[in-house]
């Protein structure tokens, strides 16, 4: 399957080894295709910048270690072309993952979750360590 994971769930997996994050990407590198859009990479610089500026530091090996495909966000939207998401910043996230025809979101973000959309499946990583 193809797998796209949220900007969240790769900074988990960045900070914290142990982590559900962390074992949920290896089993995705390991048994599935990671895919990841520009949006997201764009994002993991911006939050490590901001919040963990002092750990900037691993950011560049850990997605150069990573083995994804890598997808374009688009840098126009126009909203109503797709399904509603009350957060309008996380439109270019989902957009990607339609426009990359992924069949797997794995979020923890509740704004995600209530978007009506049959493909991707939209589940948190419990859900997808349940699932496998």
């Amino acid at each position: 399957m193809r797998i796209m994971t949220d900007t969240n769930i790769l900074i988990s997996a960045i900070l914290f080894p142990n982590s559900i994050a962390k074992r949920v990407l290896e089993k995705i590198l390991v048994e599935h295709q990671l895919v990841l859009c520009s949006y997201i990479i764009d994002e993991i610089h911006k939050v490590f910048e901001c919040k963990f500026w002092d750990k900037i530091e691993i950011v560049e090996p850990f997605l150069l270690e990573l083995s994804f495909e890598l997808v374009y966000t688009p840098k126009r939207i126009n909203p109503g072309e797709y399904p509603n998401i009350r957060d309008k910043n996380d439109l270019p996230i989902l957009v990607s993952t339609i426009f990359s025809d992924v069949d797997i979101f794995i979020t923890g973000d509740k704004d995600f979750h209530a978007v009506d959309i049959e493909k991707p499946r939209i589940i948190t990583l419990k859900d997808f360590e349940q699932f496998q």
